[in-house]
């Protein structure tokens, strides 16, 4: 299903000291949004409870970035990255996440956590021009190739600069 929300140009900006924190279980749907998660999104706690995490996924974030996040904490390792949200209002807010598998006793994985803060102006700058590449190159290649295409676009950056995406995400 489409996102029904239509994005505006305004632009949120989380304050200093917000943290917005998000429980999901294995199949992305979300347990728990604190009060900021609430506040940004536009949606109230009972829209977000059980609703995909993919609800605030802004149309300018491209598709690779969300497969390298989710096979890499599928893969039981925590992810970084820079994400455009898109709230309810159609209003967006940049996020620098940290997302964690969450474990039982045994190792297994029964969730995700997220953190987000507020990233730093000078990243955003980057990342958007990154993510605008991506982004023409899913479009080029068509919505079969779309992921291969803008990842390697990523991939190619990260070979050149010698650096996996967590470590580009924090070094910027």
């Amino acid at each position: 299903m489409k996102n029904p929300v239509t994005p505006t140009m305004v632009e949120k900006v989380m304050r200093e000291d917000d943290f917005i924190v998000s429980k999901t279980d294995l199949k992305g749907r979300i347990t728990y949004g604190n009060r900021i998660f609430i506040e940004f999104s536009g949606y109230t706690e009972q829209e977000l409870l059980g609703a995909q995490h993919n609800i605030i996924r802004h149309p300018d974030m491209p598709r690779a970035v969300f497969k390298l996040l989710w096979d890499t904490i599928q893969n039981k390792r925590e992810c970084n990255a820079y994400v455009k949200n898109l709230a309810k209002d159609g209003s967006f807010y940049w996020v620098l996440a940290n997302v964690t598998p969450s474990f039982d006793r045994d190792g297994n994985v029964t969730g995700y956590f997220s953190v987000r803060r507020k990233p730093r102006a000078s990243a955003v700058q980057t990342v958007t021009g990154l993510y605008r590449g991506m982004l023409e190159a899913e479009k080029r290649a068509g919505a079969r190739d779309a992921i291969a295409a803008s990842s390697k676009i990523l991939n190619d950056l990260l070979a050149e600069k010698g650096m996996s995406y967590d470590e580009l995400v924090l070094a910027i």
